[in-house]
C-alpha cells in the first residue's frame, strides 16, 4: 500500500502523466487542496510494456523504471507549483496500470482530479480512457479538467 499523506485524514489526489492537461490538473487540485486544507497526494503510473507492435519489449536491465518516473513526477511537481508550494505534498510513482493505481490510490480521498487526455489519447476525443474509467469507476467526486492553461 502507498503512503498516504500524514497530518489529516483530508486528501486530494491528482493524477499526473506529464500532459499538458495533467499539468493543469495538478494546478486545479494544488489550488483546490490550499482552499480546503486538504493535502495533495500526486500520482504517477508506470508498467513494463509486454508487447509493442506485435513484439515483445525489451527493457535495459539497468533502467530503473519506478526510480525514473519518480524523478519525473518530481520535477514536473516542481515545474508546475515551484519549489516551496503552499500545500502539504505527497508525491509517488506507483507500478500498474494508470486508471486502476488511481482509483486505488483515491479511496477515501474527498476528490480524484484528471487530466481529461493524457499521453496517448486520440486526438479530437473528449475523454481519455484513463479519465473516462476514473468518471465511471471511483469511489470519490471526480474532477476532470478538460484543458491545458
Amino acid at each position: 500500500m502507498t503512503e498516504r499523506p500524514q497530518g489529516t485524514n483530508r486528501f486530494i489526489v491528482v493524477g499526473v502523466d506529464g500532459s499538458g492537461t495533467s499539468r493543469a490538473a495538478l494546478r486545479w487540485a494544488a489550488r483546490q487542496a490550499e482552499l480546503t486544507g486538504a493535502e495533495l497526494h500526486a500520482v504517477m503510473a508506470w508498467s513494463v510494456p509486454v508487447m509493442a507492435y506485435g513484439s515483445p519489449v525489451v527493457v535495459p536491465v539497468d533502467l530503473d523504471l519506478a526510480d525514473s518516473t519518480q524523478k519525473a513526477l518530481d520535477q514536473i511537481i516542481g515545474e508546475v507549483l515551484g519549489d516551496q508550494p503552499a500545500i502539504k505534498i505527497s508525491a509517488v510513482a506507483v507500478e500498474g496500470r494508470p486508471a486502476e493505481r488511481l482509483l486505488h490510490e483515491a479511496e477515501g480521498a474527498e476528490a480524484l482530479v484528471v487530466g481529461s487526455r493524457g499521453h496517448g489519447a486520440f486526438t479530437g476525443m473528449l475523454l481519455g480512457s484513463v479519465s473516462e474509467h476514473c468518471a465511471t469507476h471511483a469511489s470519490c467526486p471526480v474532477v476532470v479538467v478538460h484543458r491545458a492553461e
